[in-house]
């Protein structure tokens, strides 16, 4: 992983914590125009490490809802 991958990331990582946190849903948003104002190679980055990391809660919820509704075995 890059340098500029690992701070998209690491960023990415603290804004959705202090999204929930705070419960401002434009937080992302915000913070991706900042950097999209100042370098499209991290806002890049860390628009990518937002979205992995939505795919990934959706996900385990999903697949949290598909295990509690199994019969158990």
């Amino acid at each position: 992983m890059s340098y500029v991958e690992n701070l998209g990331e690491k960023l990415a990582r603290d804004v959705l914590k202090a999204q929930k946190e705070t419960g401002d849903l434009n937080m992302v948003q915000t913070i991706g125009q900042v950097l999209e104002a100042s370098s499209s190679t991290l806002h890049e980055a860390y628009m990518t490490a937002v979205r992995v990391y939505d795919a990934e809660e959706r996900a385990r919820k999903t697949l949290a809802q598909m295990l509690g509704s199994q019969p158990p075995r």
